[in-house]
């Protein structure tokens, strides 16, 4: 097993464990028995066959058609690659979500990650099997890494999903930051560079008239920073008071994972769309 794949998961049960001291990991408020079965079954599917899936078949369709290209960027800049994978894949993340919330038949597809009412790293993974099968930051992703730069990947993607579990963990790292004044300045460019559980949680806040919460808009996944150029940000400092969405109505384990191949609720809630951009 790759050692990035050991420090993501080693990251994951260090969260997980908080939440177990902490928050109840197992036992989170409003829960229900589909809730598990959701977030096993993408968890799962994502990682063992998703990800892994698009990577060897963009090696291998790449391999075909386009031989000479194998490796044509592994002597590129370190900081250059970077800037790549932030481009192609977490900059085109941050649009792939923005437009989940605008677009009604794609946000069937992202609403698994909001049916549940309660932040936790168990929503990390949280989505239709669908979602991320046709996420263009995976399929760009693997075209990098055939280029030559999956050693930078190795790296930057253990940094991705250390931002991303801990700003989906309801054990706030932020919190107490924020009331050490000395560190006022180095918040201001936290929170305008990466997402935070302040900012994030605003996403998944279920009631439009609570302050803290903008469920159309903090979309960023690493980096928050494109919410801040792109006009969709908004930072409180604070936390919603619960979590889902109003309005939304009911759908099964089956509806989460597997629209349209499951019939998904007729009724689609304004609250769930952002006007369309």
């Amino acid at each position: 097993m790759p050692a990035s794949t050991l420090a993501v998961i080693g990251i994951y049960l260090a969260f997980a464990f908080a939440e177990l001291l902490r928050t109840r990991l197992f036992a989170k408020p409003e829960q229900t028995r589909d809730d598990a079965i959701v977030e096993v079954v993408s968890t799962l599917i994502l990682l063992g066959l998703t990800q892994p899936g698009i990577i060897l078949a963009t090696d291998l369709l790449l391999g075909h058609f386009l031989p000479d290209l194998r490796g044509a960027l592994s002597g590129l800049n370190v900081l250059a690659a970077i800037a790549l994978f932030l481009v192609f894949d977490d900059m085109t993340q941050y649009w792939w979500h923005r437009t989940s919330h605008s677009v009604p038949w794609l946000y069937h597809l992202h609403r698994a990650h909001h049916d549940g009412r309660y932040m936790s790293i168990r929503l990390v993974y949280r989505n239709n099997l669908f979602y991320y099968a046709m996420m263009p930051g995976i399929w760009l992703s693997g075209v990098l890494i055939y280029l030559g730069l999956g050693w930078v990947y190795a790296g930057y993607v253990v940094v991705k999903l250390t931002v991303i579990i801990a700003a989906h963990s309801d054990v706030a790292w932020d919190r107490p930051l924020y009331r050490i004044k000395a560190l006022a300045p180095l918040m201001w460019l936290v929170e305008r560079t990466i997402s935070t559980p302040a900012t994030h949680h605003a996403h998944h806040g279920r009631h439009a008239d609570d302050p803290a919460v903008l469920y159309k808009g903090n979309y960023g996944n690493l980096l928050f920073f494109w919410d801040v150029l792109f006009g969709t940000a908004r930072i409180t400092r604070t936390y919603p008071r619960s979590y889902g969405v109003e309005g939304l109505p009911p759908a099964s384990f089956g509806e989460q994972l597997a629209w349209p191949l499951v019939s998904a609720a007729q009724a689609q809630p304004e609250r769930g769309l952002a006007p369309a951009d």
